[in-house]
């Protein structure tokens, strides 16, 4: 597979605008504080493309499905996993993530977002709507740099 990287595991990360170009932003159910846009794996065994992963993880962690594609990142991002999570996540196969990030505007009705969907293991306990400016306060620290990086490269849709 042409994406796959030994060590790193393949996924997808959301930045989901409002009509204000704040940001969704979910906080973890299992790391209280820890908050994060929508992200995910790539299915893989099913040949899963990278739009697809991200509306569908999209779709898994907070229920939304009326989106506008916006764009998806000119590069991949990588983050490191710190030892206490790489040792416990994914049996320990991976050292930290190799990220393709999308850009979705949210266009249905706040009804529509739903952090429990029935037969999904939830994510988010809770979720808010974030100035861009704001959302690098609230993510945990091993992301810091690429949440940075992601937002910068993505500036010219919400500046």
């Amino acid at each position: 597979l042409k994406f796959f990287e030994k060590g790193w595991r393949l996924s997808v990360g959301i930045v989901l605008f409002n009509k204000h170009k704040d940001i969704f932003m979910g906080e973890r159910i299992d790391n209280k504080g820890a908050w994060q846009m929508p992200q995910g794996g790539v299915n893989l065994s099913k040949n899963e493309c990278l739009l697809n992963a991200a509306k569908r993880e999209l779709y898994e962690e907070t229920g939304v499905k009326t989106i506008n594609y916006i764009c998806e990142s000119n590069q991949w991002y990588y983050y490191y996993l710190p030892n206490y999570l790489s040792t416990k996540l994914w049996k320990g196969k991976f050292i930290g993530q190799k990220q393709k990030w999308f850009a979705f505007d949210f266009i249905g009705k706040e009804e529509e977002i739903k952090i429990k969907q029935d037969n999904i293991k939830a994510e988010f306990c809770s979720w808010k709507w974030v100035s861009p400016d704001k959302v690098c306060d609230l993510i945990i620290n091993f992301k810091k740099n690429t949440y940075e990086k992601v937002l910068d490269e993505f500036s010219n849709i919400y500046a």
